[in-house]
């Protein structure tokens, strides 16, 4: 079993910038790859970015340029430091674990870009 808690959503001003994190905690060793979805209401879930153990990322063509993920292994915690947010970046952030056999979810936390 895999838990995973983020933090860091919140109101911000188009351009502006917001970091997410998202810190895990349970079956560590299983985990492949984590890494931050979105879901906006009337829309599907979408692939932000992703981490794999070797540090691999990997991003959507919507956010390349101003997305960062990175991670902090001592704290088995990942970051998404967002840049120049606009309006449409507005969604649930959800944490993403993919382990072995399985796929852990965040409960996810908003992210909301004025104009």
């Amino acid at each position: 079993q895999v838990q995973l808690v983020e933090s860091g959503g919140g109101l911000v001003q188009a351009g502006g910038t917001l970091t997410l994190s998202c810190a895990a905690s349970g079956s560590i060793f299983r985990i492949n790859a984590m890494g931050w979805y979105r879901q906006a209401p009337g829309k599907q879930r979408e692939l932000v970015a992703d981490i794999t153990n070797s540090g691999s990322t990997n991003y959507a063509d919507s956010v390349k340029g101003r997305f960062t993920i990175s991670r902090d292994n001592a704290k088995n915690t990942v970051y998404l430091q967002m840049n120049t947010l606009k309006p449409e970046d507005t969604a649930v952030y959800l944490c993403h674990a993919n382990a072995v056999r399985h796929d852990y979810w965040g409960q996810g936390t908003q992210v909301t870009v004025s104009s």
